[in-house]
């Protein structure tokens, strides 16, 4: 007779994210992400964080780092992000984090983390030079998500492998202690427009905040007028829009499928449908057309942030209740922990 099942995680539906306070957001962010944490603010209990622990894996300035996290904190809520839905928060404030992050180190395994691509990209040549915590956070994001045994993670492609860790480490924990689905295996939450935009310069790099020319991105804190003069001189070609049904619309063109995918997430619409009303034009209509749909869609944001970030007691009392909040999920969780891991009880 063949045993039964073991039952599934029944723990509530929890999202989590977070985002680190190494510079200014852009387009990318907003898109890619924050778009996607108001919208599921509605549909789960969601718990978004400011990750500064994950920011001191590199080099970074310490007078600067407290400030960059309120940067964060005030765009999320700047985007929509309602602090009383949805916990905000930021990660240090919480000690789970760090404290699972070092049990989860003694539960995952050298080959898991020597896999992860992301570290080969950033360390290069120099991966004996790279900190153990630039090679380890993949450890720490598992600590962030299954603090607060969260079920769902909104994701990017290149973040999907250091998901899968975190579901690794997950299943590796309730195997060795016998404790069957006591973290869930967090499932990816990739749908979506907008979930991977490009530079500017080149459209085969993702936009980010570390490329040195600002012309590659599109800030949230950038007035119209900066926008409508990156956008005039983002890279193109000569040739005209294409028809949606050209199979080879984007083909060689990385540069025209990003912008077309730019103004098609901020219009909520398809590209299909922004090729359709702009087949046969050229960029010279079509690139005043969208500075004006992106800054009527992040002026708002960046005025709300400056009126956050105005009032610092304010954005702080809102991040030391958030803190409050995410404690005492995740407290709950690390007295099990402690007691399954067989630690000492406080």
């Amino acid at each position: 007779m063949s045993a039964a099942p073991t039952p599934a995680y029944a723990g509530p539906s929890r999202v989590f994210s977070g985002m680190q306070p190494t510079g200014g957001l852009h387009l990318g962010n907003y898109l890619g992400a924050l778009v996607k944490f108001v919208r599921l603010q509605d549909q789960h209990e969601c718990i978004y964080c400011v990750v500064d622990l994950h920011a001191i894996t590199i080099e970074h300035d310490p007078k600067l780092l407290q400030q960059q996290c309120r940067e964060v904190a005030a765009a999320y809520i700047a985007a929509g992000v309602d602090p009383k839905k949805a916990i905000v928060f930021v990660q240090s404030a919480v000690p789970a984090h760090a404290e699972l992050a070092w049990i989860f180190n003694c539960v995952a395994r050298m080959g898991w983390l020597e896999r992860m691509t992301q570290f080969k990209d950033k360390a290069g040549k120099n991966a004996e030079r790279m900190s153990v915590g630039l090679f380890d956070y993949p450890v720490l994001q598992a600590a962030d998500i299954l603090a607060y045994r969260a079920t769902h993670v909104p994701v990017g492609e290149d973040q999907k492998q250091h998901l899968e860790l975190s579901r690794d480490i997950a299943a590796r924990f309730n195997n060795d202690y016998n404790a069957p689905n006591f973290f869930p295996l967090p499932e990816p939450l990739i749908q979506g427009p907008g979930a991977r935009i490009m530079s500017l310069r080149d459209g085969t790099k993702k936009m980010s905040k570390s490329d040195p020319s600002d012309m590659s991105r599109i800030n949230l804190t950038d007035d119209a007028q900066t926008i409508a003069n990156k956008l005039k001189k983002a890279t193109t070609d000569s040739l005209p829009l294409p028809a949606p049904d050209d199979p080879k619309r984007f083909e060689n063109r990385p540069e025209v499928e990003n912008l077309v995918g730019i103004f098609a997430a901020l219009a909520a619409k398809s590209s299909d449908e922004i090729l359709q009303e702009w087949q046969g034009k050229g960029f010279g209509a079509f690139k005043p057309a969208l500075a004006e749909i992106a800054s009527q869609k992040l002026s708002p944001i960046a005025d709300e942030m400056s009126r956050l970030l105005s009032d610092a007691n304010a954005l702080d009392a809102i991040l030391a209740d958030g803190a409050a909040r995410a404690h005492a999920i995740s407290e709950p969780v690390m007295k099990d922990v402690r007691r399954i891991v067989g630690l000492w009880p406080r």
